[in-house]
Order: structure tokens, then C-alpha cells, then sequence
């Protein structure tokens, strides 16, 4: 079993050294642990650490946990695709959610929101690799698909979320945190009224760190914190 409390000192540490070697304070990143497929047990292991705020891809196990742990005082981040038919569930109980990226998505979001008179932070997700099988928009894409989501006021756009390309070679990894770096540029240069673009979710246990150097405030660390998944 995994000594949580000393893989989050470890990582903590990682994300430290990653700042000061880009000339960053460490509190300008936020770590976020992404415990699917986890136990509400490592969930809990995690908060007495000092977590508060956990990343979850599959809406039904997010549920579950949200259920068992209310009242501990843990917040969720949906970090996942996201069909519509889901959104009235994360529209009850999600504090934040890292992949929007269809209109159709906000609209239904937008409205189930309303309806519980509560808001989301939300990340635009850019598919910063060009891989088939990711979701998200293509950079070009994002100034536009912004500029679409202004309607929505229970939607509170705050940044940019990407997976960079899987791959032992760190300059291709790095293109894909650059290019998102420079969507973010975009968006500053030509500001929507009632956004932000101050968070860029971007790295994972494995390069977190070169994500750091390029502008990550959000980092979502899973493996490195909670071990391997079976």
C-alpha cells in the first residue's frame, strides 16, 4: 500500500524545486491529486495530508465519493470528457471542471447550474498534441469557442487544460505545453468581458515539472501520489 502522506511530501517538494528553477513561486502552482479509480480511504489519506481538492474523470465513481465523503470538507474537479446527458450530475456537486470544449456542453451545464443556482469554474480543454484520440479544440479554435461561451454566467471561464503528447521525448512534450502557453497570450491580448485566463492545467507524474516551465499553474498528479493502478 502506498505511504501517501511521503508520496505528496515528495511531489511537494518536486513542484518546489520545478518553481525555483523557473523563477517561480511555489505557490503559483496549485497541486491537484487525481484520485480515480481510488478509494474514498486514499481520498481521506490525501485530505489529512492537506488536500482539499481532488481531480476525477468518471462521473458516477466522482458521485459515489462525493456521497461517502460529504461533510469531510473535500472538493471535486471533473478532469474528464464529459457527455451531456451528465451535466445536471456535475452541475450538484462539482466545484470545477478541466474539459470544456463543445457550446452544446456549456449550454446544458449553464442551465442546469442555473436551475441549482450555483456556478462552475471552468477550464477550456485544447488539444494541444493533435492526437485523433483526445478530446479537446484545436489551439486555433479556443479564441472563437471563448468568445461562444459568454452567454453562459453560471460558467466561470478561468483557463486553459491540456494532456501533452505521450512521449520520452521532451522537446515534442514541451511543444505541446508552448502552444498552449501561447493560446493563453491570445486570449490576454484580446480579452473576453467576464473571463480569466490565469490557470493552465498541464502536467501529469510524468512531466509535471517541464509543464512547470512553461507556465502550468495547475498540475494533476495521480501515479506519484497514489501508486500504480491496477
Amino acid at each position: 500500500m502506498p505511504d501517501i502522506s511521503a508520496n505528496l511530501a515528495a511531489v511537494r517538494a518536486r513542484i518546489d524545486a520545478a518553481c525555483a528553477a523557473a523563477g517561480r513561486a511555489p505557490a503559483s502552482v496549485r497541486l491537484l491529486p487525481v484520485s480515480k479509480t481510488r478509494p474514498a480511504a486514499d481520498v481521506l489519506a490525501a485530505h489529512t495530508a492537506g488536500c482539499t481538492r481532488f481531480g476525477e474523470n468518471k462521473v458516477q465513481e466522482a458521485r459515489a465519493k462525493a456521497s461517502e465523503l460529504a461533510g469531510v470538507g473535500v472538493e471535486w474537479v471533473m478532469i474528464g470528457h464529459l457527455q451531456t446527458n451528465k451535466a445536471r450530475v456535475v452541475a450538484g456537486f462539482a466545484s470545477e471542471f478541466q474539459a470544456l470544449d463543445s457550446v452544446s456542453l456549456a449550454a446544458e451545464l449553464d442551465r442546469r447550474l442555473q436551475a441549482a443556482g450555483r456556478q462552475l469554474d471552468v477550464l477550456i480543454q485544447v488539444n494541444s498534441s493533435a492526437e485523433e484520440s483526445k478530446f479537446g479544440l484545436p489551439p486555433a479554435d479556443v479564441p472563437a469557442f471563448a468568445r461562444a461561451l459568454t452567454p453562459f454566467d453560471a460558467l466561470r471561464v478561468r483557463g486553459l487544460m491540456t494532456l501533452a503528447l505521450p512521449s520520452p521525448d521532451r522537446a515534442r512534450v514541451a511543444a505541446c505545453f508552448e502552444r498552449v502557453s501561447e493560446v493563453q497570450r491570445r486570449l490576454r491580448d484580446a480579452p473576453v468581458p467576464g473571463q480569466s485566463y490565469d490557470e493552465l492545467s498541464m502536467g501529469m507524474s510524468g512531466d509535471f515539472e517541464l509543464a512547470i516551465a512553461h507556465g502550468a499553474t495547475v498540475v494533476r498528479i495521480g501515479t506519484a501520489i497514489f501508486g500504480a493502478r491496477g
